[in-house]
């Protein structure tokens, strides 16, 4: 094993952090270590985003002293747990005190909090490899504590609880979650008693807030390769309560002539497709929705097959609960039914024929996520074909060379006519209602359909025009 001294000196803006803290813990008298997943991150040559100290006596009053230190003027206490972060600009800090808990059965929240030592801290941690800690002393810098065994585990690549695994997972519930997601990141296995654990313990999980679900959730899905823990999900049988409609694709067959999988298959292709090609969790998140509904959609018909007829537009339907239930924010529900209800349309216009009208109004509907939705389209093409997939890769390309030849693209994504509804009242002296509607929607229709260009004189000259016969007749 390399230095650790060596291996944190390799990271000057870390050393120097380190340091600054051994230091100001040799003058208190106090010993302070860098603990969890940190270590590991350190140990495995990854980027660290945030340092974890925990120190031996009050954490806040540690970060207070830190903080004048390092010149940050305020800290972020939570006095419950003796922890304050440091929002330094450079790298944020968490300083927490050495601290044991205990847990009532029905709340994932400590019932009560005892401050201990190294080893009584690290024993709570939830996987062995995150219950290592590198003393920062000036005298001892770079000592590693690994009571667990959590290097060899690394080696091995595994994850380990540091206690009884039932234990660790009664306790916490949410820990179960983090297996499937340092599994997904880190491409590590989990070892069989704790995967037996996990699935005796499923339904503890309700006692953990939607929030925090969805939380340890979507960073499965920032994970290199989603579908190693979405897979661990649903084996466990985390998914039913994690994410049922997705839960039930399994086993659900689809038409051979478009899929190899089964939908669920199917569905985590597809995640892990996106996943190559961008890092937006939002995009690998509606990959995972884009077929919410063909389990309720499937129908066999004895001579047609398998269909999911309506399964793009249900689905967008389908997301208003899924996302109250996860506590989606409204930009990323109303992100996910636009790209479940739209996911069918760009293949559609790949077939001879289709005219510009059509991609205009795709791009209309896609709006600034037309980028998004081409390379969905693209990752649902999951067939093992290669003649099919020389097809539908070739569509694509005709698609979105059409989108490029519509010189008005820019001007699309946030398209309305170029006359507004203030304006038509004005010009064609009528009040709010639903003529003003008919008159805008006529203009738009008119860009769309290329009959006028996409300019205010255009659409106001066809506003001239049209509005004494629309006006006088009669529609509501």
């Amino acid at each position: 094993m390399a230095n650790l001294r060596e291996i944190i000196k390799t990271n000057h803006l870390v050393f120097e952090t380190l340091s600054a803290a051994g230091q100001l813990a040799a003058e208190l008298k106090q010993d302070i270590y860098v603990v969890g997943g940190v270590v590991r991150d350190l140990l495995l040559d990854h980027p660290l985003k945030e340092i974890d100290l925990m120190v031996i006596g009050d954490g806040i009053a540690f970060a207070q002293s830190l903080a004048e230190r390092l010149g940050v003027k305020k800290i972020v206490p939570f006095s419950q747990f003796s922890t304050a972060r440091i929002p330094y600009r450079q790298i944020p800090i968490e300083v927490a005190a050495a601290r044991t808990e205990e847990y009532d059965r029905n709340s994932r929240k400590p019932s009560l909090i005892r401050y201990t030592d190294l080893p009584g801290d690290l024993l709570r941690r939830d996987f062995t490899i995150n219950a290592m800690a590198i003393d920062l002393h000036p005298q001892r810098f770079g000592e590693l504590h690994d009571p667990h065994g959590g290097i060899g585990d690394l080696h091995r690549r595994r994850l380990v609880t540091p206690l009884d695994p039932l234990e660790t997972f009664a306790e916490d519930p949410v820990r179960m979650l983090r297996a499937a997601y340092f599994a997904a990141r880190l491409g590590f296995e989990i070892e069989p008693g704790c995967r037996q654990a996990i699935e005796f313990q499923t339904q503890r999980l309700k006692i953990v807030s939607p929030e925090r679900i969805t939380n340890e959730f979507m960073k499965t899905l920032a994970a290199p390769r989603p579908s190693v823990g979405l897979w661990i999900l649903q084996d466990t049988g985390l998914m039913e309560l994690v994410f049922p409609e997705i839960a039930v694709m399994y086993g659900m067959e689809q038409p051979k002539e478009w899929h190899h999988k089964d939908v669920f298959s199917h569905t985590l292709k597809v995640v892990d497709n996106v996943a190559e090609m961008s890092e937006k969790v939002k995009l690998r998140l509606a990959a995972l929705v884009h077929d919410i509904a063909k389990p309720v959609t499937r129908m066999v018909d004895s001579r047609k097959g398998v269909s999911f007829h309506g399964h793009d537009e249900i689905g967008a339907r389908m997301l208003y609960k899924v996302a109250r239930r996860m506590k989606l924010s409204n930009d990323l529900r109303d992100y996910l039914q636009k790209m479940t209800r739209l996911h069918l349309r760009p293949i559609a216009l790949a077939k001879d024929g289709v005219t510009d009208s059509a991609v205009r109004r795709l791009m209309v509907a896609a709006g600034d996520e037309i980028d998004d939705l081409i390379m969905l389209c693209r990752a649902d093409i999951t067939t093992k074909n290669p003649r099919l997939v020389k097809r539908y890769m070739g569509n694509f390309e005709r698609v979105e060379a059409r989108m490029r030849d519509v010189e008005e693209r820019d001007d699309l994504r946030a398209f309305q006519s170029p006359v507004r509804g203030a304006e038509i009242m004005e010009i064609c002296n009528l009040k709010e209602g639903p003529k003003v509607g008919e008159l805008k929607s006529a203009i738009e229709e008119a860009i769309l359909n290329g009959e006028i260009e996409n300019t205010y004189a255009a659409a106001r000259a066809y506003l001239d025009r049209i509005y004494p016969d629309l006006i006088t007749s009669g529609k509501n």
